[in-house]
This record gives structure tokens, sequence and C-alpha cells, in this order.
């Protein structure tokens, strides 16, 4: 039986398109490349994908005869049709892709959906535009390598990624967007500014160097005089607990493919994943009274995660981290308060780095999850009301929230406009009954607290990435690693550098010296690829007449300037 799944023909749906487009990618494949099977070709935040198992091994240099085989099929302007069948029919049609019918298998209805166009039928829920001419503006735009469904036992596929827009406007608008981004790739500026490394022998693992790590304490050194400010105490936990704690906690149940495990003396252990199992020990260390609360930890806690080597990205995707985490202890009627006062601080935060412009969601009750629904709606009801007092326009992310929570999701935005995923807000009933944590309260009784999850960069190492993007690495004077270089044009100049260093130094302001036997237009050059805010420049004229020459990193130039 043919079916009507399509979209608007206005095409006022762009992710409808683009899983379109994604179809035609794929068919246009298959038409070039023989024998390639399909596995998945979804949409995703800017663009789509599919995956793909061939002999051929893809290349950018492939991207120009598949895009004019796409176009042609667009010409064609083919009907694209939607169709219920049988599982049984679904198997035969599919019976040469493992891939698809593994997830055919998976498939719990009687009937399954397919789309068609001409020769080309793919396994889909839809839905689709009516036909291919529909889809006008579209571009290829890289390859990567992904595993079957993400898990590395199995097959690895090659994923090719792509983009598609209502018209060539917007996409040119993209793709400038883009090439923006490649100049601003916090791995080449990160190495150009002396930040921090990877190597081999740690997959994953940040090597911070000196001027990145400055870069870092600085960061935790902002978070930690705001909580101070606002009545949290800093606490740390250990890196390595028990394998007991984490299967209490949930974790081991939800989370045990991402984490890492190890033995000590016969009994299992796991490297943390996250902070909070270790700050519900530290509250149950003693007994707590209702005149304590709100009660705020908070804790710059290193985490580890195991993530697949194929997905390492520089400081966005790590194994190792470290989390601006808090976990707030509190009464049901303190939830709202402590809420109110945390998106205020996040916000604050986010201005002082220089970000006036974010999205908020709501991530709601994933399908696995702890806890009964009845603590799962009034969490997440706090969530929206504290918003909604704010004035503060949010949307929902359904089924997105922590398996032990709902949260409120914050999502900056860059200079290019694009969305990073930073702070988030969790209100947690479940773990705190797990772990039996109580209070003393009014009545003389023992009662269960809340417990508010709350970070507001989240991973620092993420956070400095978001950071040197954001600046291309020229950032404000207060957060520069380094903020004054010294240059002298002759070495008659020497001393006078020392002595201006040293008083740049105690008035605490990171300066140093370039005595180098060497030209002052190669000093300030390198000085300038080092983005360094302001070089002083000492000669002979300086030290005749007492005063110093800056120059800024923008080329400005000012001469005959006091000391003082």
């Amino acid at each position: 039986m043919e079916e009507s799944n399509h979209s608007d023909d206005k095409i006022k749906d762009l992710d409808t398109m683009r899983h379109t487009a994604s179809h035609i990618m794929a068919q246009a494949v298959l038409r070039l490349f023989k024998g390639t099977k399909l596995g998945f070709g979804p949409t995703i935040e800017d663009g789509f994908y599919y995956d793909f198992d061939s002999e051929k091994v893809f290349t950018e240099e492939d991207f120009k005869e598949i895009e004019k085989e796409m176009k042609k099929i667009i010409d064609e302007d083919l009907q694209i049709i939607r169709k219920e069948i049988s599982k049984q029919d679904a198997l035969e049609l599919f019976k040469d892709n493992r891939y698809k019918i593994e997830l055919i298998n998976e498939i719990t209805d009687v009937t399954v959906s397919v789309y068609s166009q001409s020769e080309f039928t793919d396994l889909c829920r839809g839905p689709h535009l009516s036909s291919t001419g529909k889809v006008k503006a579209f571009k290829l735009l890289k390859v990567a390598g992904a595993y079957w469904r993400g898990k590395i036992e199995n097959p690895q596929l090659q994923r090719i990624y792509a983009t598609a827009f209502f018209n060539k406007k917007q996409l040119d608008s993209y793709l400038h967007k883009l090439e923006e981004a490649k100049k601003r790739d916090h791995r080449k500026i990160g190495k150009e500014l002396d930040l921090f490394s990877f190597h081999e022998e740690g997959p994953g693992f940040v090597f911070w160097h000196h001027k990145g790590y400055l870069l870092f304490k600085m960061i935790e050194e902002l978070i930690r005089t705001e909580c101070k400010k606002r009545g949290y105490i800093e606490v740390k936990t250990p890196v390595i607990l028990n394998d007991a704690l984490w299967r209490r906690s949930g974790h081991f149940d939800n989370f045990k493919d991402n984490m890492y495990f190890t033995t000590i003396e016969n009994k299992s252990y796991a490297i943390k994943p996250m902070n909070c199992p270790g700050s519900l020990l530290i509250y149950k260390s003693r007994l707590h009274s209702y005149r304590e609360l709100p009660l705020r930890f908070a804790e710059m806690g290193e985490v580890h995660r195991h993530e697949l080597s194929g997905v390492l990205h520089g400081l966005f995707r790590v194994r190792s981290f470290t989390i601006d985490d808090a976990h707030i202890y509190c009464t049901t009627k303190q939830i709202e308060n402590e809420i109110l006062d945390m998106v205020d601080f996040t916000i604050e935060v986010y201005r002082r780095f220089g970000f006036e412009e974010y999205d908020i969601y709501i991530a709601t009750r994933p399908e696995k999850y702890i806890g009964s629904l009845e603590d799962w709606e009034l969490a997440t009801d706090s969530l929206m009301k504290a918003l909604e007092l704010k004035k503060i326009a949010y949307r929902l992310k359904p089924g997105e929230g922590a398996f032990y929570g709902p949260k409120i999701e914050f999502n900056i935005k860059d200079c290019l406009k694009r969305n990073w995923q930073c702070g988030t807000i969790q209100v947690d009933f479940s773990m705190p009954k797990r772990f039996e944590v109580e209070y003393i309260a009014e009545d003389g009784k023992p009662h269960t607290p809340v417990m508010i999850h709350r970070a507001i960069i989240g991973s620092v190492e993420r956070f400095i990435g978001v950071l040197i993007e954001h600046y291309k690495g020229a950032f404000p004077f207060w957060l520069a690693p380094l903020q004054v270089k010294i240059l002298t044009v002759t070495d008659r100049a020497k001393d006078r550098a020392i002595e201006l260093e040293k008083i740049l130094v105690d008035e605490k302001i990171r300066a140093e010296t370039d005595l180098r036997n060497e030209k002052i237009s190669l000093k300030i050059r390198e000085a300038q690829l080092l983005k360094v805010p302001y070089m002083i420049i000492l000669g002979d004229r300086e030290i005749k007449e007492g005063n110093i020459s800056i120059r800024t990193r923008k080329g400005e130039q000012l001469n005959n300037i006091s000391k003082e």
C-alpha cells in the first residue's frame, strides 16, 4: 500500500529537506560504486551524513563526481513514495545488507516503512519531501571513519558528511562560516600559542604547556572566587572508588560503557566518570540539620570517560577533563531559590568571558532513568518555573535528561553564532534516596534532601577550546596568558628591560622580556603571532628619555609613555 508521508512542499522543514538529501546522496553513491552497502543516514545539527560499507575508499576528491550524480537525481525530479511493508518482505528486500537486516530484526511492529525514488529504496521512518527536485542547495563536506552503531567491535564504515539549505545564498553563508571556523581551529592555534599538545603515549589526554596551564588556572580561580562569594565550600573527592559505589549510584548500569575499571587487591574499582557519588559520601559522613541547608559543595573534579579514538577531537572530546562541579543539598522549599541563584551565577560567568548570547533548553526524562515518575515531574516543574520567573525563554529536549534527573542546559553562542553546550543545572531526587542521605528537619525527624547538580562552564578543557576559537587566540587582556612582552632594540636596554619586568610582575601583570640579539621587527612579529596584547619597546631613545614605547597586537603605536 502506497502512502503519503511527505513534508509540506513549501519546504518549511529544513530537517526534512536534509533527510531527503541524505537519500539522494546514498542513491548517487550506489549508482557510482556498485556493491556498496548502506548503514545509517540521519540528519544532524548542521546537515546530514550517510555511512557506507564500500570497497571504494572515499576521499574528498570523489565529492565532485558524487555531487554531479546528486544534481542529476535532483534534475530528474523523482517522485518519492512511502510504503508500509511486512517485516518478512523487508527482510527479503534488504537480504544483501547485513546492517538493514539487523535494524529490521529489532523492530517490534509487524510492518516497517520504506521510501523509494526510482531504483533506490531505503528503510526509513521519514518524513521526506514529495520529490527529489525539491532539494536545491547542497554540499559534501568531509569523509571520516565510523564504527557501525558506534561500537569498536563492529565493522568500520565510511561516513560522508554533507549539508543542504533552502537556497544557494544560505549555503554560501554557511560554507563561509566553515572556512572562518577552520582559521579559528583551537588545535592549530593552541599549537601556535604553545598552550597544549597531545601525544600517542596518552591519546585523548591533554598535556598542558606553561601558558595553557596559566589559562586553565585562571579559569579555575575565577570560578573558585565566585563560588566563595555565593556561600559554596570547596571539597575534593578521590579519582578511584570501588565498584559497589557505582552500582549504588546507578552509573554502572547506565554508564559503564564510558567508564574505566581497574583491580586493587582482587577487588574491582572504577576511575570516576562523575563527581556526584563522592560528594554524597562527604555529605553522609556526619549528621546534618535543616539549619545548615542549603549546603553547597563545589569541586574542581577531574573525571575520566572512555571515548572511542575515532571521536576524539582536540580539547572538545577528551578522555580526561575537569568539571567546575557543584552539588547543593537543600529542602524541596529551597529548590526554586537555589535554581534562580544558579541561573544568575551562570549568566554572570558567561558575561565575564565575553559571551552575551545563549540558548537555554530543558532536557527531560530519558528512556533509561532511576527514581519515581512523581519525583521526575516535580524536578522538571521546578526547572521550568524558575526560568519562567526569570522570564527566560527556553526550549525542550525531550528524553535528553541525565538518568538521575532533568536538567537546564546553557548553550553559549560564539562570534560565529555556533552553539556550545556548557552549563547544566540538574534536580535529583533519586541519588540522595539511593545513598540514604538525610537531614534532621524542624519536626525532629530525618528527611531526604534534594540534590542539585550544577556546572557552569562544564569541562574546563572544552571551554578553553571554545574560548580559543571565539577569540581566535587573541584573548582579552585579563585572560591572556602573556599580557606584556618587553622587547629590547639594543643590548644597552637589557638592564632597563629586566627592571621593568620585575615592576610589572610585582603589579601582578604577566610579563616577560625578549633580550635576544635580533632585529626588533622580528621580535615584534613573533610577539604578534603569540597574540600578546601589549609590547613594550626599549631602545636608546627610551633609555635616554626615561619613557617607553608601547605597541598593541593590532599594530597601534603609543610613543613616549611614562612608566607610571
